[in-house]
């Protein structure tokens, strides 16, 4: 059994925050998870579930506040949990307070101001990586991009350069589900399975690929394929989105293009559309009858909270990764073409029923509680700030499957 060390500060009680706390509940690498939210009566019901969580109320957009929580409670990691609009403080206020960070998603990016579907302008993590040196002069470790996407899917893009692939063309995350959510008649409705204010943050701004070398931009909803997803998903169409993998794994990994291209589904696209036709996705805030209030903060609250839907969503959510480019053997010889996809498939049933979480928030939320464990047992050692390609992913393939939740390997037509 692991040292219990380990006190974590997790910022964000909402859909994913809730099942890291359900995740971790039923491991012992840490001594103490200090469960925060900005309403105290969530963090203290995701705190209830065992002893070893205390909860808190948290100004996440206050790294002063999020540092006083550090100190006040001797936090040594930091889990990011909240929406990444609130990250530079939370990241600030770690560095502060001397603790290690984790947060799965990173530092918001800016379109380019002129080229925006040619160029990218401030990319996503840009504020992170450019205090890397500061980090690691420190010998502290912020471990960016470490849910399912980004996350494991960049543990995948580890996996298959050191062990399945010699040459590298193209990383191309791609992610689909068959999720279906009914109203009390059964008849299917409208539900975002994960938070609307990130869906509509990611989906309607320019998607970056890496391509020779640089970074470039498209135009949201670009170069759309038909991707068939395993264990009974099949065939969704998916198209360019703009996400963190893309910035993340040319750092670390040789590969001519890395894209992330996601199953959104032609009603979603029509809905992100028009809420950007009506300005409905600004986050600047304006007056309504005297009150100030952000457009993109007011579709996300009228719409279900993606942590609510469970018991009402039927289906499969699968993360993974296609790689293609020249294969080599269990020795390290060259091969011939090879194409593979690695992937994570989870059923709601069995999350629900297992867990009490709805499928897409928890295998999220599952990554960076195999991430803690692996740092708790110096499994994983690092400091700057590092994505997940950073590190070995066998140490976090075999903990993933201890967990319960195995991942599959797919041989394609290369």
């Amino acid at each position: 059994m692991a040292e219990a060390a380990m006190r974590i500060l997790l910022v964000g009680a909402g859909g994913v925050g809730s099942a890291f706390c359900a995740i971790a509940a039923r491991r012992d690498f840490f001594e103490t998870i200090v469960v925060t939210d900005y309403s105290l009566e969530r963090a203290e019901a995701a705190a209830a579930q065992d002893e070893r969580y205390a909860a808190a109320r948290v100004d996440a957009s206050s790294a002063d506040a999020v540092a006083a929580l550090c100190r006040e409670h001797g936090i040594t990691h930091v889990m990011n949990a909240v929406d990444p609009v609130f990250d530079m403080p939370v990241f600030e206020g770690a560095f502060a307070a001397g603790a290690d960070y984790l947060d799965m998603a990173m530092s918001l990016s800016k379109p380019h101001p002129e080229r925006p579907h040619e160029v990218p302008g401030v990319k996503l993590g840009d504020e992170q990586f450019a205090v890397a040196e500061k980090w690691e002069a420190a010998g502290r470790l912020a471990l960016v991009g470490i849910g399912v996407e980004p996350g494991l899917s960049d543990v995948f893009a580890r996996y298959a350069a050191d062990h399945l692939f010699s040459e590298i063309d193209e990383l191309g995350t791609r992610d689909g589900a068959n999720l279906v959510v009914r109203d009390d008649d059964g008849n299917e409705v409208f539900a975002p399975s994960f938070s609307m204010w990130t869906t509509i943050e990611e989906c309607l701004n320019p998607p970056v690929v890496w391509e020779d070398g640089a970074w470039h931009t498209t135009a949201p909803f670009s170069e759309p394929e038909v991707f068939d997803f395993p264990e009974g998903i099949g065939p969704v169409e998916c198209v360019n989105v703009e996400h963190e993998e893309v910035l993340l794994m040319p750092r670390w990994i040789d590969c001519r293009r890395a894209t992330f291209k996601y199953g959104l589904g032609e009603e979603m696209i029509t809905i992100l559309k028009v809420l950007h036709q009506l300005g409905l996705d600004s986050t600047e805030k304006v007056s309504v009858k005297g009150v100030q209030v952000s457009p993109r903060d007011v579709v996300a609250a009228v719409l279900p909270d993606p942590a609510s839907i469970g018991p009402r969503m039927t289906g499969k959510t699968c993360a993974g990764l296609w790689v293609t480019g020249t294969g080599k053997d269990a020795e390290g010889r060259r091969t011939g073409p090879r194409s593979t996809y690695l992937y994570h498939v989870v059923d709601n049933e069995q999350t629900m029923r297992e867990y009490g979480h709805q499928c897409v928030v928890w295998q999220t939320a599952i990554n960076p509680v195999v991430a803690l464990e692996l740092l708790a047992t110096g499994a994983w050692q690092g400091s700057g700030v590092l994505g997940p390609e950073a590190f070995d992913a066998v140490p976090f393939l075999d903990l993933l499957t201890s967990y319960g939740s195995p991942w599959g390997v797919r041989e394609l037509a290369p």
